[in-house]
């Protein structure tokens, strides 16, 4: 990794270039911001770490150039000066962190440790985006982790053929569109793709649906129809929530799967069908058959070939493409990049709601941000709130309905600033906020903060 330092003190620059010579980093230190930019301009640098206070250009206009020259280019902010309001400014403009003088070396060591993480995360990314463009075979199907590669490896074998597949994953993890790829990558794809989601339909109109009826069968069954198994002939039937198929037809979608035909609702004539069967589920159909709820037998007919979907969470070194890959179908004219505290922000978070809850992270930025690179006031304030890893400015909203509330809020927002500010730092906050550390963990303590 390559690093310059920009100070205009001379000890407290040549002491850092040594330190990190030491460490077995390649440094160049300069002593202001202007032969400095002339230096980025032609050389290549990972990460500029500069004071806040030099003549002639200060470290906030400093960082503004720098990002205009390559906004790659992470930015570390020295300061004796530090306040809530100066870390604010400099996050909000890109740094990707600040320190506060004297520093020890330690500290520095373990930002630029987490850094470099991010930086070969990077590299790696731009490596694989031609790999990316293969797997994108798959249909819209991306990732570079282990967990995915395995997944890659079961599509190739199973979609050319005609067997029987399980689908499992949590809501919005993409099964739905494994079973596309499958079906758009065998010898069906010129088929039908039929989709029933079993899941939101009553038992007598998911019967109807999936088998069909005939002409007066039951109320309302003016004329005979056709159901989604012989809609789906020379194609592929997707079973979504399978799981949610009452008991009684179970042994009628069984009988499906063993003898390849089915009986319309009210009509006992067989009728052969040619289809392929794909099913899916959030639940464990193991379980739910020695429970009882889900039939052993057709359990097993359908678990013929199994596919597991990783929760994002389990697989968060894909976030990276995948955002990028949601970005750019939103964003079709110029592609946002993400800084790397933002980019740190997300690979840190839940993510519940999986692949879907990305797809719609990037929709909304796509709409509501028009930053570029994106930092992380861009995301959904709950989304940061949840895991105080922001920046938090004090907003000029209504904090209460008399003085005493409104103080109370006051103290509790401004507290959190200087906790997000220094990422959980409590030395640093109560160096911020000029009150000993103890009565910093009292407050934190009264207003409900916990590590």
């Amino acid at each position: 990794m390559r690093i310059l330092v920009v100070d205009d003190e001379e000890i407290q620059r040549v002491t850092i270039q040594d330190d990190l010579r030491d460490m077995g980093y390649d440094v160049t230190a300069l002593a202001a911001p202007l032969p400095s930019l002339e230096l980025l301009r032609k050389e290549k640098y990972d990460v500029v770490l500069t004071d806040l206070k030099m003549p002639g250009m200060n470290g906030i206009e400093f960082l503004k150039e720098i990002k205009k020259i390559d906004e790659n280019i992470e930015v570390l902010i020295m300061t004796a000066y530090a306040t809530v309001k100066t870390a604010v400014d400099a996050i909000r403009c890109g740094a990707y962190d600040y320190l506060t003088k004297p520093f020890e070396l330690d500290e520095l060591l373990q930002i630029l440790a987490h850094l470099g993480k991010l930086k070969k995360l990077t590299r790696e990314n731009i490596q694989l985006r031609r790999q990316l463009e293969e797997r994108r075979s798959f249909g819209n199907i991306i990732g570079k982790s282990a967990v995915m590669q395995k997944v890659f490896e079961q599509l190739e074998v199973v979609s050319p053929t005609d067997t029987t597949v399980l689908i499992t994953g949590e809501t919005g993890a993409g099964k739905e569109i494994v079973a596309e790829t499958i079906h758009y990558n065998s010898h069906r794809s010129t088929g039908p793709l039929i989709k029933v989601n079993c899941a939101i339909l009553s038992r007598d109109i998911l019967e109807s649906e999936l088998f069909g009826h005939t002409k007066g069968s039951f109320t309302g069954a003016q004329n005979d129809k056709k159901g989604r198994f012989e809609l789906a002939a020379k194609g592929t039937i997707y079973l979504d929530d399978v799981d949610d198929i009452p008991l009684d037809l179970q042994v009628k979608l069984l009988r499906v799967l063993q003898e390849k035909e089915i009986e319309r609702v009210g009509d006992a004539k067989t009728i052969p069908v040619d289809v392929r069967v794909i099913a899916s589920t959030k639940n464990d159909l193991y379980t739910l058959s020695k429970k009882g709820t889900f039939r052993s037998d057709l359990y097993y007919r359908l678990n013929v070939f199994p596919i597991n979907l990783p929760p994002l969470r389990e697989r968060k070194e894909d976030i990276p493409l995948l955002l990028e890959h949601f970005l750019k179908s939103f964003n079709q004219d110029k592609v946002p990049v993400i800084d790397g505290q933002t980019l740190s922000i997300l690979l840190d978070l839940p993510w519940e709601g999986n692949v879907r809850e990305l797809k719609n992270l990037a929709e909304r930025l796509s709409v509501n941000c028009r930053c570029n690179p994106i930092v992380p006031e861009c995301l959904p304030v709950e989304m940061l709130e949840e895991h105080n890893q922001h920046y938090f400015p004090l907003k000029t909203k209504e904090l209460g309905s008399s003085l005493p509330e409104k103080m109370e809020r006051f103290e509790k927002e401004l507290l959190k600033e200087a906790i997000t500010a220094t990422a959980g730092n409590r030395e640093k906050a109560a160096k911020i906020l000029g009150i000993p550390v103890s009565t910093l963990k009292s407050k934190l303590k009264k207003h409900k903060f916990y590590e």
